[in-house]
């Protein structure tokens, strides 16, 4: 058996492989509302059939604030957590694990969809003024307001009652969205973080906002619910968080209540060499993995079995998650299997006339 195809278990949850679909914004919330709906079903669900071990939710805002977009999903009243539950049914169901990615966009919120607008959506046009670890500005967004002390403070139960809300919902497992530019990789981040509270300064203090996060859910989820964080492990700046800095802190991270680290990287500012090409993030992961013992997830242009198999085979990384790939064809994990010459239980019925043949 291919490890790509091998069972995972993480608290009391099992994954039936180890292809993770990973979360991407849909921006398809068209009241604005936050509500997940049918699009919701039907885009994720079939990821599901398509046989992924655990398919991600995009990333939910846990106040109406943090949406990237007026158009994304949130959790931050019972109606949205109700709303995602025809959703998770039909996830696990599927047999997959349902997941949910927990965000707030902070300086990068209040965007307009790609095939809306373009820019910030200012409040006269139904946007808001964004808030952040800073008072500058990501280009082409809205300024954002600095917050307060006490605000950060109020956001770490914000964090924790949306977590409750998702396991009400039914999701098997919660991730916190560290990274991309959001509003907690603004906090790690000394280029975003000039900040002279208990938040800011060294890194432990510029690292305290997520780890009372991980603490909050924690304690909100109970035991069995894994909890995942998404970092961004360099901002590619030398004056930025760096590979180094995020493995330190996936190792607080660990000690407070975290389970697994799904690595990324980037999105914090503008004008950085990025070297794109297959699989670029995971020597970045394979080296996080080294240094805690918590598995590590690896994305980003990760596009053919083969290719996800020798990652497993190869380095530390214990999960691969699937994002564009999966855009383009929500069957990838059958078509990874036949590429692999392994045999499925979990071929839908409906679909076995359809199944590869060599």
């Amino acid at each position: 058996m291919a490890k790509l195809f091998e069972p995972f278990t993480i608290r009391s949850k099992t994954s039936r492989n180890r292809i993770w679909i990973a979360p991407m914004c849909q921006y398809s919330c068209e009241n604005k509302d936050g509500m997940a709906s049918q699009w919701h079903v039907v885009h994720l669900g079939s990821r599901a059939l398509g046989g992924a071990g655990l398919v991600m939710c995009e990333a939910t805002a846990i106040r109406p604030d943090g949406r990237i977009s007026p158009w994304d999903t949130g959790i931050w009243n019972d109606e949205q957590a109700k709303a995602w539950q025809q959703t998770t049914k039909f996830i696990k169901e599927a047999g997959a694990l349902a997941a949910i990615q927990l965000a707030h966009a902070g300086r990068k919120a209040s965007h307009y969809r790609e095939w809306s607008g373009s820019g910030a959506v200012t409040e006269a046009d139904g946007g808001w003024q964004p808030v952040s670890s800073t008072s500058e500005e990501f280009p082409e967004y809205n300024t954002p307001r600095e917050l307060t002390t006490a605000e950060i403070k109020e956001l770490v139960d914000q964090w924790a009652q949306a977590a409750k809300r998702s396991v009400d919902a039914g999701f098997d497992v919660i991730e916190i969205h560290a990274a991309h530019g959001y509003l907690i990789h603004q906090f790690l981040s000394p280029i975003t973080n000039q900040r002279t509270d208990e938040y800011g300064g060294s890194k432990g203090n510029r690292a305290r906002f997520l780890l009372e996060i991980v603490e909050g859910i924690r304690e909100e989820i109970g035991e069995k619910i894994p909890l995942s964080v998404r970092f961004s492990a360099t901002d590619y700046r030398e004056d930025g968080f760096t590979v180094a800095d995020c493995a330190e802190v996936a190792k607080w991270c660990e000690e407070v209540g975290a389970d697994l680290f799904d690595i990324s990287s980037g999105g914090l500012v503008l004008g950085v060499n990025i070297p794109f090409g297959p699989g670029y993030q995971v020597p970045m992961a394979d080296e996080i993995a080294e240094g805690v013992s918590s598995p590590v997830a690896a994305v980003g242009l990760i596009t053919t079995g083969v290719q996800a198999e020798e990652i497993l085979q190869s380095t530390h990384i214990e999960i691969i998650m699937i994002a564009r790939a999966s855009l383009r064809d929500p069957y990838w994990p059958l078509r990874a299997a036949f590429d692999l010459d392994v045999e499925l239980d979990y071929w839908p019925h409906q679909y076995t006339r359809g199944k590869f043949k060599k």
